[in-house]
């Protein structure tokens, strides 16, 4: 008799069959993704133009804008680690997940400081600032980052409004 749930080494129920899981997690971009193209659209609408994707750059960072020294990573809150609302550490698999978003926190470090030293000023807008409940109200977030950009900051971070409240 075949299951449709899977059991991990812990013990916890994944209620989805390991098949589609895996097509799940396969189907998730790694760029263009709606935070990123929201983002772009409106910085875009505002005069900002970028280069995608920052080849050759550490970290590849998703928008580079060259006449204003200033680079833009747009992370997602899951895959970067973020304790925000939207990041929960996944209970199947585990160590596995420790492994893969402590690594990618450990890289994203390494490549925010090289940016930096190669003398690039970094921005990082969280995913959790464009969805979820707490969320800033858009055109806010948008101001944030485009007063960073045109300004002489070396460093910037958005995410979702304060959750304490």
């Amino acid at each position: 008799m075949t299951s449709i749930h899977s059991l991990d080494w812990l013990g916890n129920l994944d209620v989805v069959p390991p098949a589609k899981r895996s097509k799940m997690m396969s189907g998730i971009r790694g760029k263009d993704t709606k935070p990123e193209i929201l983002i772009r659209k409106a910085l875009f609408k505002r005069g900002f133009r970028y280069v995608l994707g920052g080849a050759g750059l550490p970290g590849k960072p998703d928008l580079v804008f060259k006449k204003h020294n200033a680079i833009v990573f747009i992370n997602g809150c899951f895959w970067h680690g973020h304790e925000c609302h939207l990041f929960k550490w996944p209970s199947s698999n585990s160590e596995f997940w420790r492994n893969k978003i402590s690594s990618n926190r450990s890289r994203d470090k390494i490549s925010f400081q090289t940016c930096q030293q190669l003398g690039y000023r970094v921005a990082i807008v969280w995913e959790c600032s464009v969805k979820g409940k707490f969320k800033q109200p858009f055109d806010h977030m948008i101001d944030q980052l485009s007063d960073w950009i045109g300004s002489t900051s070396t460093q910037h971070e958005i995410s979702g409004v304060d959750q304490a409240d």
